[in-house]
């Protein structure tokens, strides 16, 4: 975890309660671009409804072959210029996708963030395998995305 990150984990009370799908008194953001993006699905008249953290997606791990449960970052039905469509988010910081060397000495900490990138892959075939079931779209949301829902 990132010392500044520490400092952005917190509640969150939407000003348009109604919009939340939820229990909108247990709204918890873990960085400050999850806080972000809560304002603007909060703010956002394009966005018709949200959740974060209120879908169960079940995943198989390939690093300790075992069943687990995700819980997507955000879920969001927006009205776009083809009608309305229905997503589920995952928000991660633009640094996780930049390429990475091979160090010449392999550590621990390496591994366990090539363990990370691994269980974040299972995630994210589960989770797209889920929406496609329901007609959703699954995305991964960066901190370019954020344009993306300016009103």
């Amino acid at each position: 975890m990132c010392i500044r990150d520490r400092y952005h984990k917190g509640r969150f009370v939407p000003k348009n309660i109604y919009k939340y799908k939820g229990d909108h008194s247990r709204i918890y953001h873990r960085s400050g671009l999850e806080k972000r993006f809560m304002i603007l699905f909060d703010k956002n008249p394009a966005v018709l409804e949200w959740a974060s953290e209120e879908i169960v997606i079940p995943y198989y791990s390939t690093v300790d072959r075992k069943r687990h449960r995700y819980y997507p970052d955000f879920y969001a039905k927006l009205q776009t210029k083809n009608g309305i469509k229905q997503y589920v988010f995952e928000i991660k910081p633009k640094s996780l996708f930049e390429k990475r060397k091979t160090p010449k000495r392999i550590t621990k900490k390496f591994l366990r963030e090539m363990a990370e990138i691994e269980i974040n892959n299972n995630k994210w075939k589960a989770a797209k395998a889920f929406c496609e079931k329901l007609g959703w779209s699954f995305e991964v949301l960066t901190d370019n995305s954020l344009k993306r829902f300016r009103s």
